[in-house]
């Protein structure tokens, strides 16, 4: 692994992504797993990160840079919210550093918004919109996921943001509430099914009937058979559904950066499609991480200037 100059890692809540740059940014190698914070702080966060980089033969000295929950309150060391507005420079300048006799780590600061736009706070997305803030993007941008994300970014900076439990009300509804019963065994939700679209367009016809339209999900199912795969999608439309009929009263209904990978992608640039967003270009989150962070690290530890 002579070629590595550097290692980034995304560390969430529930997962933990680590990938060995050059640098140029190329992917030399990669580990991934379900060591998220609660996992990682009773075994030890060195611990954890020290085991997948000695798997991939990474030497002693290879510096790390960090985004996530792993530098949250409960995580392996704080780094503070950077406030809004909040630039590229920003957030590598208060990068937290972690004391650790093996090597150099880094643990990129989340963001927080305070003041009259409202309390608001995000960490590991910023990271996401690092490579689109550095290619001059202005505008609006969606990152779905367990807390889904609308940012403006002006002038190269994050201005403002707002965030909507979408994910995690999703997870709660079908594994913990009067609903759960009735999507059990349900499939993936297709976002090209006509429940999943009905499901968009209740949502954002009426978000205020969000209750009621919740609970006559397990209605359907008790008195009209209604399967759990359509009864799955459409609880992912309404969901859905619900977050861009907000999202456009906040952020507008222009273009959108759709910052997403796997499922989610395909599930909301459909969804937007039907609420009428002006245009949604596509990106991929883990290349939009992996990118931010590697153009953080090659900053933060002037690999640029050691390797001349």
């Amino acid at each position: 692994m002579d070629e590595v100059s550097h290692i980034v890692v995304d560390w969430g809540t529930s997962s933990f992504r680590l990938w060995a740059l050059d640098l140029g940014g190329a992917v030399r190698a990669e580990r991934r797993s379900a060591q998220g914070l609660a996992a990682s702080g009773a075994e030890g966060f060195e611990r954890v990160l020290e085991a997948h980089l000695d798997a991939l033969g990474i030497a002693e000295g290879v510096p790390v840079m960090m985004c996530g929950m792993v530098g949250s309150r409960a995580g392996w060391v704080e780094a503070a919210y950077v406030a809004t507005p909040a630039g590229l420079d920003g957030l590598t300048e208060k990068a937290a550093h972690v004391p650790s006799a093996r090597r150099l780590i880094r643990i990129l600061p989340g963001i927080a918004q305070r003041g009259a736009a409202g309390a608001d706070v995000m960490r590991g997305e910023e990271t996401q919109l690092l490579p689109l803030i550095r290619d001059g993007f202005e505008g609006v941008a969606c990152l779905p996921g367990t807390h889904s994300k609308w940012v403006q970014v002006e002038g190269g900076a994050v201005a403002g943001f707002a965030t909507f439990l979408t994910g995690e009300l999703f997870h709660l509804l079908r594994t913990a509430s009067v609903v759960a019963p009735a999507v059990e065994g349900a499939a993936a939700v297709d976002p090209a099914s006509a429940d999943f679209a009905r499901g968009v367009e209740d949502g954002l016809a009426a978000p205020e009937l969000l209750g009621r339209d919740l609970f006559r999900l397990r209605a359907g199912w008790l008195l009209d058979g209604m399967s759990p795969d359509a009864t799955l999608a459409r609880l992912s439309g309404l969901l859905i559904g619900v977050e861009l009929a907000g999202a456009a009263r906040v952020a507008g209904t222009g273009p959108v950066a759709l910052i997403a990978s796997g499922a989610a992608a395909a599930l909301y640039r459909t969804a937007m499609t039907r609420a009428g967003f002006a245009a949604v270009t596509l990106h991929d989150a883990e290349d939009c991480v992996r990118a931010g962070l590697h153009a953080v690290a090659l900053k933060a530890f002037r690999l640029e200037r050691i390797t001349a």
